[in-house]
């Protein structure tokens, strides 16, 4: 029989008597709350300590899990720095190298750097376990691709021009447009010079050699004609060759023509004749280099018909020359 089920008795003097002692319900309940909430008490702290403290086989297992995705992660990136490291040195290979070589233009830096991504590109992996880590590993990745697809455009327009380097090497003005018996005559170079009739300090935009009139103009490359033409001023008459990869020539002030428009010229060709047509205060010949629509210093294209010694010459002429005959 439980101990809570026994009676209780207490001596009552008055009576010389035991007497059962009656108790209320209330106590009795809070009697039995006393009793009993040691065991609660302890089940609660002893479910508390495995569910919270002590893992289940399937929790160890995901956290387990877990942490070898991070330490992939973790090796990916890795292995993205040291592809970032080889594609920089491919890149400066590229523009140090391979378009220096193949005379190509600089690639645009909108292709060659990328930008970084939006960072609500990557919201949906908030709340994710190491979403941090996700976030910036994945925009990485997307900056490797917008870099690695960059350089592939890159190549492809190199391997284009290296399939056409002969043709591309034949077509760049290369040679002086006169003989280099008459190289002492050069009268005035690329740059600011004092114009000869408006005496006023002009922009000008090619070299100009004195010969005789009627002495011989070459083609500096391989073209096509693209204009003939004759005016009482300005470059009088006047031949442009289209030499093709964006560069043009102009031979301007010459007597007479040699080939007409829409002729195919190669290098050395002898195309005019040095004149004193248009604006010009004296027989010679004004030449210019066009590339993508500037115009450039000539003295940068003289190298395949030049010694060493006869470069430097031209350069310290073109320099010393501050006056110009057209």
């Amino acid at each position: 029989m439980s101990c809570l089920s026994k009676k209780k008795y207490r001596y009552n003097p008055d009576t010389l008597s035991y007497e059962e002692v009656s108790r209320s319900p209330i106590v009795r309940i809070i009697r039995v709350v006393l009793w009993v909430s040691p065991s609660i008490a302890m089940g609660i702290v002893l479910a508390y300590f495995f569910t919270r403290k002590l893992d289940s086989p399937k929790e160890l297992f995901l956290k387990k899990e877990i942490e070898t995705y991070r330490k992939e992660i973790d090796r990916l990136n890795a292995d993205i720095s040291l592809v970032n490291v080889v594609l920089e040195g491919i890149q400066k290979r590229d523009e140090e190298l391979y378009r220096v070589a193949l005379f190509a233009d600089e690639f645009p830096d909108e292709l060659k750097n990328s930008e970084a991504a939006e960072s609500k590109k990557y919201a949906y992996l908030d709340g994710l376990t190491n979403s941090t880590l996700l976030q910036r590993t994945s925009a990485r990745m997307d900056e490797l691709e917008r870099r690695i697809h960059g350089q592939s455009i890159s190549f492809k327009e190199l391997i284009s021009l290296a399939k056409n380097k002969d043709k591309m090497l034949a077509s760049i003005p290369a040679i002086q447009p006169v003989s280099n018996k008459n190289l002492k005559h050069m009268a005035s170079g690329y740059g600011y010079r004092i114009d000869p009739i408006y005496k006023t300090r002009r922009m000008h935009t090619g070299m100009d050699f004195t010969a005789r009139i009627g002495t011989e103009v070459y083609v500096t490359g391989d073209g096509v004609v693209e204009s003939v033409e004759t005016s009482g001023w300005g470059y009088g008459k006047c031949i442009v060759v289209n030499h093709g990869f964006g560069y043009k020539t102009r031979y301007a002030h010459l007597s007479a023509f040699n080939v007409l428009r829409g002729d195919k010229v190669a290098r050395g060709q002898l195309i005019g004749l040095v004149g004193n047509t248009g604006k010009s205060t004296g027989p010679h010949l004004h030449y210019e280099v066009e590339h993508n629509g500037e115009k450039v210093n000539p003295v940068h294209y003289y190298h395949s018909d030049l010694t060493p010694a006869q470069y430097e010459k031209l350069i310290q002429m073109s320099q010393n020359s501050f006056r110009a005959f057209d």
